[in-house]
């Protein structure tokens, strides 16, 4: 009888199932089982509508389309009579999404990137995507090497269905590396190798590095580093065979197994070029930076094409194409290199647009662009038009894009988007010198006066060394040209006695002007005339050098000097420049008619070198000389050039090397020595900082009576570590340095720093 009724009840659901299926005129629609979505919008993803045909065909793709919108957790077509009944039920919402337990990923950005994949509150909740995203959380975790990751999701029903979400992580702690195995190598030992990782074993000072802790992203640079250091040594079929990586059971510590082959190591035999030679073979060979007899280097052979790609850039083919093909020779193991050149056509620009400058105005912007509208592109001009768009000062940042112009293959334009930063201020501030002192400063600075790149300048300073007044005012465009003229009133009272020196004041009123001359790109011509007003008084105890000047030369004087200099600056920019150079001779005399005659010559070199990373080299060089002539015997004293202190050599007092009086006070001398060379490199936390610099120094030099008093044996040097910090409230300079060679009576500092204006 159970089996009848079974039969029975089973019989009349299929036979309803065929009769729902049946082929029907859909009269009316209801939903049922509806709680936060409107019918509405059931209607809108429903591909049927009343009067439509129904058929099997129909049902699927509605059952389809509903179930795509990712609403409901299950749908079901009925039919009573002629009316179509969607039955469904909804996924529930999410009332509540927390995450907690996450260190390395900010709880922000995890928000976000669930956000992105459809799980946020408000939203439809599934759960299918909660899992994706648990995954993806685990890769991302164990690839900063922290396999001891657990991820627990905690989904609690609430009214209304809706469900309250927590995402509970325990991050465990990072896998440290405990030791890395090169198979293979018999060319290059273990030692040499490894030195190339990021990733090490853990050492002395892991402590304060994270050099043990593994990471899948710096494997991976490890291994590029360590192919490009056999291909650049002539290994030319170096290969990395295999890389494993194994993890304790407690997933605490890493052991990488690295298998590599290193091939035979192979010699150049022959460098040609072939394809379509715009430029003669004579200069382009130049550009290559590797020859027949030398060992293969794939980073040599690189930089010849780019050398070449921007030669012909030059020229206005930018888009040309330079390939290196090394023919090998197993046998013999030589390697013959054809670098073919396809320079493409000529390009040229559209239209140059400038971006980003909302107080500038164009024409200060366009006048420092070499590159021309209309004219074919250049590489170099328009990398130059950036360079000097960084070195006038008025912006934080510029950079340069070149799309092509829609619908031409031989036309681009040269967008320019600068991002300017404050050239105008009021500035009251409060600074301190270990030789100024306390120092108070006031100043009205406006680099960019009304957008029109003009200077003008207003300055007051108070310190127990100095108390100046200065008013200024530049154009730089006096002319067309860029003939550059401006004036400037100055009066400054000097105690020199708080500044290590001898006992003296000086009251100096100057008035001049300057004109600025382009001589070509890099180089400049600048000639000024000033008019100089010294009075000089003596403390109660002056030195003899000080009593026998104004014996001969009396107080008060008033001079006329006559200025010229020549600089050339190919630095990429003004402030923390990372390449290039800047060099300046200069001169000035006192020209017969005013009371003392004398005159001064100077020259001044700062070269950047770019290293590896982004470390750079800075040379420096300082030579000045003084000397009197016609009435007056020799250089005033109070013109002398120092030495020591944080703006020569560091280690030493400031003003303190050289000669001194009777009294043991530094006099400073007609001849400067000085240089040095600087190791600049990020500062740890903050490496992409623009306002803070780091550098180790050695710094060398000396002041001498006069030239013939030079000896090398009483040049003073000194080694330290250097901060420079821009500040707000101005430039902070910060020193440690140890002298290593002072003599008795020298007077040195460990520490020495500056906040503020400038000092004497």
């Amino acid at each position: 009888m159970k089996k009848l009724i079974f039969a029975l009840c089973f019989l009349g659901m299929f036979v309803n199932y065929v009769w729902a299926l049946e082929p029907f005129t859909i009269k009316d629609i209801r939903v049922e089982g509806l709680q936060r979505i409107s019918a509405g919008t059931v209607f809108n993803y429903l591909p049927l509508k009343v009067g439509d045909r129904f058929d099997r065909s129909g049902s699927a793709q509605a059952i389809k389309a509903l179930y795509k919108t990712g609403f409901f957790k299950d749908v079901r077509l009925e039919r009573e009579k002629n009316i179509l009944v969607v039955s469904v039920a909804e996924r529930p919402s999410v009332a509540t999404l927390k995450i907690s337990g996450n260190e390395d990923i900010e709880t922000e950005q995890l928000l976000e990137g669930l956000k992105e994949v459809g799980m946020a509150e408000g939203r439809v909740f599934n759960r299918s995507i909660l899992d994706k995203v648990e995954q993806e959380l685990q890769r991302q975790y164990f690839s900063n090497g922290k396999y001891g990751v657990k991820m627990e999701s905690v989904v609690t029903p609430l009214e209304r269905n809706r469900v309250a979400v927590e995402l509970k992580i325990t991050e465990g702690k990072v896998a440290k590396i405990r030791e890395i195995n090169i198979v293979g190598n018999t060319v290059f030992d273990d030692d040499e190798l490894l030195d190339l990782f990021e990733l090490g074993i853990p050492g002395t000072f892991s402590f304060f590095s994270d050099r043990d802790k593994y990471s899948k992203q710096k494997l991976s640079g490890d291994l590029e580093r360590l192919r490009s250091y056999y291909l650049d040594r002539g290994h030319l079929n170096f290969r990395i065979n295999s890389s494993q990586v194994s993890i304790t059971p407690d997933k605490k510590h890493i052991y990488i197994t690295i298998n590599i082959s290193e091939g035979s190591q192979y010699i150049v035999n022959e460098v040609k070029l072939a394809g379509r030679l715009i430029v003669s073979p004579d200069e382009l060979e130049k550009l290559i930076e590797t020859a027949p007899g030398t060992i293969y280097s794939h980073k040599r052979v690189a930089s010849s094409s780019k050398n070449i790609s921007d030669r012909l850039g030059t020229e206005g083919y930018a888009f040309a194409n330079v390939n290196a093909a090394p023919d090998v020779d197993k046998e013999n193991k030589r390697v013959s290199l054809t670098f073919f050149i396809d320079p493409g056509k000529r390009v040229y620009v559209n239209r140059i647009n400038m971006s980003g400058n909302t107080r500038t105005s164009d024409e200060v912007l366009r006048r420092e662009v070499r590159q021309m509208e209309g004219g074919w592109f250049s590489t170099e001009q328009v990398n130059r038009s950036r360079d000097r768009l960084n070195r006038l000062g008025h912006f934080g940042d510029v950079n340069v894009e070149t799309p092509v112009v829609p619908g031409s293959s031989d036309q681009v334009d040269v967008n320019f988007t600068v991002e300017e930063k404050p050239s105008g201020n009021f500035l009251a501030s409060v600074g301190y010198s270990q030789t100024g002192g306390l120092i108070l400063s006031t100043s009205v600075q406006q680099d960019n006066f009304l957008g029109t790149g003009k200077r003008v300048g207003f300055g007051f300073n108070n310190s127990s060394v100095n108390r100046s007044f200065n008013l200024s005012y530049t154009n730089p465009y006096y002319t067309i040209d860029g003939i550059s003229r401006g004036f400037s009133v100055s009066s400054r009272e000097t105690d020199a006695s708080e500044a290590n020196l001898s006992d003296y004041n000086t009251d100096v009123t100057d008035l001049g002007v300057h004109y600025g001359i382009p001589m070509n790109e890099f180089d400049r011509l600048r000639v000024s005339a000033n008019y100089q007003s010294t009075d000089l008084t003596i403390g109660s105890s002056p030195s003899q050098q000080v009593s026998d000047f104004i014996a001969a030369n009396g107080t008060s004087y008033d001079s006329i000097l006559l200025g010229a200099s020549w600089s050339h600056d190919t630095r990429d920019r003004a402030v923390f420049a990372t390449k290039g150079a800047q060099y300046s001779l200069s001169g000035e005399v006192a020209i017969p008619g005013g009371d003392l005659e004398y005159y001064k010559l100077r020259y001044r070199h700062r070269h950047y070198l770019p290293l590896a990373g982004k470390l750079v080299l800075l040379l420096k060089g300082d030579l000045a000389y003084g000397e009197g002539y016609g009435n007056t015997n020799s250089l005033p004293f109070y013109e002398n050039f120092f030495s020591g202190g944080t703006r020569s050599v560091r280690g030493y007092d400031d003003n303190s090397l050289g000669p001194k009086d009777e009294f043991g006070n530094p006099l400073g001398g007609a001849f400067k020595v000085g240089g040095g060379a600087e190791i600049i490199f990020p500062v740890p936390f903050l490496k992409e900082s623009k306002s803070v610099r780091l550098s180790g120094f050695i710094d060398i030099g000396n002041v001498f009576a006069d030239f013939d008093d030079f000896e090398s044996d009483d040049l003073r040097s000194s080694v330290g570590m250097s901060l420079v910090w821009l500040s707000p409230v101005g430039p902070l300079s910060l020193s440690l340095a140890t002298p290593l060679n002072e003599q008795d009576g020298d007077e040195t500092q460990l520490m020495q720093f500056s906040l503020g204006g400038s000092f004497f």
